[in-house]
């Protein structure tokens, strides 16, 4: 019996075929921008492989634009979700600002050409140290503790700051990504903002900017417009503000006829709020938003290769050429990631399991109805442009992969595939 028809034959006894038509159906073959295959990709850069779609990022980022009605706006990209720098080059290019966490971030955008006063960095148990680093670029300043506040006020009363709150507010998909509730590492509680105002009046600090961020995979706009209520109550008690920043947190789809976060809705509602705001305030603030997962996420394609199909008496596995090590989301956040054969997508559909090659439980999805898998072939792990390569590593001493940019219609090497030399290049061998 020959592999194909052994495969078939064992699948049949517990994956029923679903849709016996498929066969005949219209092609559901995946092509990227300018009609770029990804097989064509695979063949020529390797796989794994990521590859980000940068039509797809302008798209969403216009579409936040223009989804509110507010006389200044201002969206700062939030680098971590994706920190290539032929990402952030490109957000530049659209107008927009920088949220950064890291003091590697801010100088990601240094390079990447962004204006110090277009970038805002937003840390969390860092050193005073890293604080006056960043200082010393120009960029602007975000703390969110009162020990650092009160620390910073004695060095640097010179230099204004924004306040990032925690509204106390229980938000998100994930617990893990729930970052505003009372128990977060995140913010200064708002049940200490009397604290907040001692120490700016003893240390003279002008407070230019009042933050939040109640987490991510928020699908409810209301929460959003809860959240915004306790920002803007507590901004009224700080004069000097140039700027309220809401945070981010969208919803988005991660599979066909999934939910997501209504953008035009919320921004009609929070837009009517802030007006009022401004308008009770005396003058026009900024409003600032700082997406991350909502601009890349669905630009991102992660391509695999099946290893070997494998059986055991309740399951199928395919066992793809990647693991938690590339892409962590599925394994540390039970998130969901939709996958399709590229390599096969007319053929009849059974139900497989999804696992890498990392001596973990790297489980990519389980009883997942695709396109019949055989070894060899190609699948796509979608909206992996969030969250995928920058949250890598080199477990098991693997390498990382490339990544790949579709810009225009032509595809850009913008990450070479890693190799041994990188996994030695800062050990230090010593005589043993």
């Amino acid at each position: 019996m020959g592999r194909q028809a052994f495969f078939s034959n064992a699948l049949h006894t517990f994956a029923p075929l679903i849709n016996q038509n498929n066969m005949e159906s219209p092609s559901n073959r995946l092509l990227l921008s300018g009609n770029i295959d990804p097989l064509d990709l695979v063949q020529q850069f390797g796989c794994p492989l990521y590859v980000y779609d940068t039509a797809v990022m302008e798209r969403q980022y216009r579409r936040m634009a223009n989804a509110f009605s507010v006389k200044r706006l201002r969206i700062n990209y939030a680098v971590k979700a994706l920190s290539n720098i032929n990402v952030i080059k490109l957000f530049r290019s659209l107008g927009s600002g920088l949220d950064t966490v890291s003091i590697q971030e801010v100088m990601l955008g240094l390079k990447a050409g962004f204006a110090p006063r277009d970038i805002t960095f937003t840390p969390n148990c860092v050193s005073l140290d890293e604080l006056l680093e960043a200082v010393e670029l120009g960029v602007r300043i975000n703390i969110d503790n009162i020990s650092i506040l009160e620390q910073f006020g004695q060095a640097r009363p010179d230099v204004p700051v924004c306040i990032r709150i925690n509204p106390h507010i229980m938000a998100g998909g994930n617990l893990k990504t729930s970052v505003g509730h009372i128990d977060s590492k995140f913010g200064i509680s708002i049940h200490m903002i009397p604290m907040v105002h001692r120490v700016i009046e003893a240390t003279g600090l002008r407070v230019e900017g009042i933050h939040m961020h109640t987490g991510s995979d928020i699908l409810d706009p209301d929460v959003f417009v809860a959240g915004a209520d306790v920002l803007l109550k507590y901004a009224g008690e700080f004069p000097d503000l140039d700027y309220v920043d809401f945070g981010s947190g969208f919803k988005v789809p991660y599979k066909p006829g999934d939910i997501e976060t209504d953008i035009e809705e919320l921004g009609e509602k929070i837009s009517e709020r802030f007006n009022e705001f401004c308008a009770e305030y005396g003058r026009d603030l900024e409003m600032v938003f700082e997406p991350g997962k909502f601009l890349v996420s669905a630009a991102g394609y992660f391509f695999v290769k099946v290893n070997v199909i494998k059986y055991t008496t309740s399951t199928v596995f395919a066992g793809v050429d990647s693991g938690l090590n590339h892409l962590l989301r599925p394994m540390f956040y039970n998130a969901y990631h939709h996958i399709t054969n590229v390599s096969n997508p007319d053929a009849k559909p059974r139900f497989y399991a999804i696992v890498g090659y990392i001596c973990e439980t790297d489980t990519f999805g389980i009883n997942r109805r695709i396109s019949e898998i055989m070894e060899g072939d190609i699948l796509c792990i979608h909206n992996a442009g969030a969250y995928g390569f920058v949250m890598s590593s080199n477990y098991n001493s693997r390498y990382r992969p490339a990544e790949v940019l579709i810009h225009e219609g032509k595809a850009h090497l913008v990450r070479r595939r890693e190799t041994m030399e990188d996994i030695l290049r800062n050990q230090i061998e010593v005589e043993i």
